[in-house]
């Protein structure tokens, strides 16, 4: 849909809810909007790793009225704010400057096309699907009763609201012709029939699924397009998983490769400043498991479905012993390096999406961020 006006600060909420809903956030993460007034309007937004002062500083430079990070900016509620320390000087010049700053972290680590497809893409695993998927439920049936030839209208609206799509499948629905039955009272103005009158119209039982977090835009939108002044449906909690969303990835490698010789391909397509590996480094390796970020609680997942290495970062000493004993390889590439690939990804993403909603918004990739590790 169209926007006529500006595009503000909510819009970017919107655009950014699509994909990478707040619901597929971790608990204890904090996710969205963190700094700034939901109705400024913006025209370039700067997507970076981390929410720092050069951020604030480099979107100044390109005119940009947001800075959008991987990791929040206020991670745990505040028990003061001053410009004393870090986060308060950050939100004190974000304010002064009128920048907002906004977040999308563990949502797009779990989300379908998020960062960790991005980093088996960029490794080259060939069918890798979640690593810890997430939990059941989540998903609604919305079955709704339409007047022939109607049917296609209300479907659209509710499609263009984010209902209907299975995995790489979108505006899927099922359809059958069945004969409802009403009887409209007296303060009514009944699209069939007449007051009073028990009248039966031939209807088609619509059904799709829909995220919990776009049904109240759904509904809105089904009823809007929706001919009657009563709308009949039904929502179905379902049990369903979600395809495609989950924590990590796992997957495999064309063919077998010795884990030092892949050791030395991931630092060298990430860019890592340093690598460290667990295991033989003459060991064979195929399966591999992938964790952008600090990933080593996945080191019991990747051993139960028989991954050969993990790839993530800031592994600890007993993590890296735990795995050893367990049989698994770990390549620890750091934190910056496994995530930073979001930055590029993202900004694709989301200006493409931009172009398709109409939105007049520039992202623009932070390309000066450097891995605070440097080599001794």
């Amino acid at each position: 849909m169209k926007v006529k006006r500006a595009p503000r600060i909510q819009d970017l909420v919107g655009l950014l809810n699509r994909s990478y809903p707040p619901g597929l956030a971790e608990s204890w993460d904090n996710v969205g909007l963190q700094v700034g007034d939901p109705t400024t309007e913006l025209t370039k937004v700067l997507i970076c790793l981390d929410p720092s002062l050069t951020a604030l500083a480099a979107a100044r430079k390109i005119g940009a009225q947001a800075i959008l990070s991987h990791h929040p900016l206020i991670f745990r509620p505040l028990k003061s704010l001053t410009p004393n320390e870090e986060t308060g000087r950050i939100i004190f010049q974000a304010i002064q400057k009128n920048i907002a700053v906004l977040a999308v972290h563990t949502n797009l680590d779990r989300a379908r096309n998020g960062l960790n497809d991005w980093l088996a893409q960029t490794l080259d695993l060939q069918d890798a699907v979640p690593l810890a998927p997430g939990d059941p439920g989540g998903l609604l049936k919305l079955v709704v009763f339409v007047p022939l030839g109607h049917e296609d209208r209300v479907a659209d609206a509710m499609f263009d609201a984010g209902a209907g799509v299975l995995g790489n499948y979108d505006r899927c629905s099922f359809r059958s012709e069945g004969i409802g039955s009403f009887r409209a009272g007296e303060e009514t103005q009944p699209f069939l029939g007449e007051k009073g009158v028990v009248e039966r119209a031939a209807e088609t039982r619509l059904e799709t699924i829909v995220p919990r977090e776009r049904l109240p835009k759904v509904l809105d939108r089904m009823q809007k397009a929706h001919p009657y002044e009563e709308v009949a449906f039904d929502l179905i909690p379902l049990n369903n998983r979600r395809p495609g969303i989950g924590l990590g990835r796992i997957g495999r490698l064309a063919r077998p490769v010795r884990l030092d010789s892949f050791a030395r391909k991931v630092k060298k397509i990430l860019g890592a400043v340093t690598a460290r590996q667990v295991g033989d480094p003459a060991g064979k390796i195929t399966k591999v498991a992938v964790c952008g970020g600090s990933g080593a609680s996945l080191i019991g997942e990747a051993l139960r479905q028989g991954a050969d290495v993990l790839v993530t970062g800031d592994l600890k000493y007993h993590e890296a012993r735990y795995a050893e004993q367990g049989g698994l390889a770990v390549i620890d590439a750091g934190h910056f390096a496994t995530e930073r690939l979001m930055v590029n990804h993202l900004s694709e993403i989301l200006n493409q999406a931009a172009q398709v909603s109409g939105l007049g918004l520039k992202f623009v990739a932070f390309a000066e961020e450097t891995d605070p590790f440097r080599p001794v």
